[in-house]
């Protein structure tokens, strides 16, 4: 896959590993009842103000015909954050559709991407 495009896969829980502790989210993918579908992306965390909830930024690039370039921008995502990833600041995740979580969630994080070295 390369950075910035979607793939679309079903997301199975057997594909990502669990970790040991039980969160109790019922609006876990792991734990909870909720199906991952549709689109996979990968971005930022740039905030995690808010209660199982992180904002996840991935940055675009857009051709604007009238300039004939392109132009810098981004899109952010809320996704919600289950207790058992629980993603913090400045990772970089793959956060997964899911059906409306809340009024402005449909989307999951999957799993922290480990850094590379």
């Amino acid at each position: 896959m390369v950075d910035g495009m979607t793939e679309r896969t079903e997301i199975s829980k057997s594909k990502i590993e669990p970790k040991k502790e039980e969160c109790g989210d019922p609006k876990c993918f792991i734990h909870g009842n909720v199906k991952v579908r549709g689109q996979v992306l990968t971005g930022v965390v740039v905030s995690t103000k808010a209660k199982k909830t992180a904002i996840v930024e991935r940055p675009r690039m857009i051709y604007v015909t009238k300039y004939k370039r392109y132009a810098r921008t981004k899109s952010r995502y809320a996704a919600h954050n289950p207790p058992c990833i629980n993603a913090k600041v400045g990772d970089t995740v793959k956060i997964g559709e899911c059906r409306k979580l809340s009024r402005t969630k449909s989307w999951m994080i999957i799993e922290v991407v480990p850094k590379k070295e």
